[in-house]
């Protein structure tokens, strides 16, 4: 029994030695953001991140076919009910709905070059490349014409509100090595932490992933309402009463006095 051990160390190890080559070939991504905390305060109206870094070859020696670039900005994921309005009577009513587990509250995609030029549908669905590969997990049972119409109903509407974002010429690479890609960032943006993403691309392949975490979240006044409604909601909900009722009598007094 000792030479079948030692016949299945040797295997194991020789598996190693032809493999950890393949592995040091692999070119490596060193990303990084202009900023990785945003502050929303009453004045803010909107930033631009900057996504960058650099593509580190073995051996620094640059492929004949260069890689393309794909930058992701996403977060934060979150569950939420959709509702069908239908008019009924000359009433808008809500109909259908559906609970989508893992929907996105944000979601920016870049890249050096179309989505469908680089990958196959198959490895864009499984890297979530694109507004149409979201995976949003829903839950119970839809057929799969509901869900679709209800996941563009959602993109849609998150497109025109500037929280779904799609450029297929965002990112920019310098000699092959260097790359840059500019996201906007919405005044509505919902704060959280977000997840910054950036894929190598060869050849239909994904050579390496790397990530940055960004976060996002209110500072000043809005900081401490929203901490407050969070760590003291009772307390909250009488001062928002009180304050309520007292703006309501101050404005039938000065009114009185007219």
């Amino acid at each position: 029994m000792r030479w079948l051990g030692a016949l299945l160390l040797a295997l194991l190890l020789g598996s190693l030695a032809v493999a950890s080559p393949a592995r040091a070939a692999d070119p490596r991504l060193v990303p990084d953001v202009s900023s990785r905390a945003i502050d929303i305060q009453y004045s803010f109206t909107g930033e631009e991140l900057l996504l960058f870094g650099a593509i580190l070859y073995p051996g620094q020696r640059l492929p004949d076919d260069r890689a393309d670039i794909v930058v992701v900005l996403k977060g934060p994921v979150r569950p939420i009910i959709l509702r069908e309005k239908r008019r009924v009577a000359g009433i808008w009513v809500n109909a259908n709905s559906i609970r989508l587990r893992s929907s996105p509250g944000f979601y920016a995609i870049g890249s050096s070059q179309p989505i469908d030029k680089l990958v196959d549908e198959r490895t864009a669905a499984i890297f979530e490349l694109g507004l149409d590969n979201l995976s949003m997990s829903p839950a119970g049972f839809s057929e799969s014409s509901t869900l679709e119409r209800f996941e563009k109903g959602l993109v849609d509407l998150y497109r025109r509100m500037g929280l779904f974002y799609e450029n297929p010429a965002a990112v920019e690479i310098t000699e092959g090595v260097l790359y840059r890609a500019r996201i906007p960032v919405p005044a509505r943006v919902p704060v959280g932490t977000y997840r910054a993403e950036t894929f190598l691309i060869s050849k239909g392949r994904v050579l390496a992933v790397a990530s940055r975490n960004v976060e996002i979240r209110k500072a000043g006044f809005e900081r401490f309402v929203a901490l407050a409604a969070q760590r003291h909601g009772f307390l909250y909900g009488l001062a928002a009463v009180a304050m309520s009722l007292l703006l309501g009598y101050a404005a039938s007094a000065a009114f009185k006095r007219r």
